[in-house]
C-alpha cells in the first residue's frame, strides 16, 4: 500500500510539472473531474487508467516508476530515535518542524510566529542536518520527507504528544464548525476490528492527501488541523471498577 501511495504522489507531481490539470485528466479518462479527484484520493487507479494518464504527458508507466525510485533515494520515511529526541527536546524546533512538514516557507513562519529571521534560519539549518529538509539558496525550503513519512511508534514525538499535548487537545467542547468528536462503544470480532483499522488507515491517508493538495494555498486559506483516530480494547466497566 505504501508503494501505491508513493506512485500516486509522484503521478500528481508529474502532472503539475507538465502543467496538466484534473480537468484534462478527466477528459482523457472520459470521467467527471470529481470522479478523477476521488480516484486519486482513494488511490484506486487501474493500470489502464494509469497508462492513459501517463500518455497524456507523453510518458510510459516505467517512466513514472523510474521517477519515483529516483526521488525515494533522497527522501526519508522515518527518523531515528535520537533524531526525534532532538526535536522533542526543543519545542521551538518542534514548532518549526510541524510548519515545514505542512509546507510553510520562511516568510510564512516569520509572519505567524515570534522568531527572528536568524533564529528561524538556525532551526531550519538544524532540520537540514537531520535531512528533513534541504535549505536552499535564498533560504528556500525543500522538503525531503517521503509521502509515507510518519513519527516512530512510541517514539519521542508520540510520547511528547501524550505527555504535553493530549490534555490540551481535548480542552474544548468540539462545538466549532471546524471541530468534531465522535465517541462510540461496541463489541467487534477480531476480523471486524482489523477491517476497521484498515479503514482508519485509509482515512488518515485521505487526510494527508487533502493536506498536500491544499499546500499550494496561502496560509490564510488553510488552518492547522490535527486528526486523532484511535481504537482499543476498552469498555465502560473499567470506569466503575476504578470508583
Amino acid at each position: 500500500m505504501a508503494q501505491t501511495t508513493e506512485l500516486i504522489e509522484m503521478l500528481k507531481k508529474l502532472l503539475k510539472r507538465h502543467n496538466k490539470t484534473y480537468a484534462e485528466v478527466a477528459v482523457c479518462l472520459d470521467l467527471s473531474e470529481a470522479s478523477v479527484k476521488r480516484l486519486f484520493s482513494e488511490q484506486n487507479l487501474s493500470l489502464q487508467r494509469l497508462d492513459t494518464i501517463c500518455a497524456l504527458m507523453d510518458l510510459e508507466i516505467s517512466d513514472l516508476v523510474r521517477e519515483m525510485s529516483s526521488e525515494q533515494i533522497h527522501t526519508i520515511s522515518e527518523l531515528s530515535h535520537d533524531q526525534e529526541k532532538e526535536i522533542a527536546d526543543d519545542l521551538n524546533l518542534m514548532m518549526i518542524t510541524v510548519c515545514v512538514l505542512n509546507r510553510w516557507n520562511l516568510k510564512d513562519i516569520l509572519k505567524h510566529y515570534r522568531f527572528t529571521e536568524p533564529q528561524c534560519i538556525r532551526y531550519l539549518a538544524h532540520l537540514d542536518r537531520l535531512h528533513i529538509i534541504e535549505l536552499q539558496p535564498g533560504n528556500r525550503i525543500k522538503l525531503l520527507t517521503a509521502p509515507n513519512f510518519k513519527w516512530r511508534e512510541n517514539g519521542p514525538i508520540m510520547n511528547l504528544f501524550r505527555a504535553k499535548i493530549e490534555s490540551e487537545y481535548f480542552r474544548t467542547n468540539f462545538g466549532k464548525r471546524s471541530e468534531k468528536l465522535v465517541v462510540m462503544n461496541g463489541m467487534l470480532s477480531d476480523t471486524s476490528n482489523q477491517l476497521f483499522q484498515r479503514k482508519m488507515a485509509q482515512l488518515a491517508k485521505e487526510f494527508d492527501t487533502m493536506s498536500k493538495e491544499d499546500s499550494s494555498l496561502p496560509i490564510g486559506e488553510r488552518k492547522g488541523s490535527t486528526l486523532l483516530v484511535g481504537l482499543r480494547d476498552w469498555d465502560y466497566e473499567r470506569l466503575f471498577r476504578q470508583q
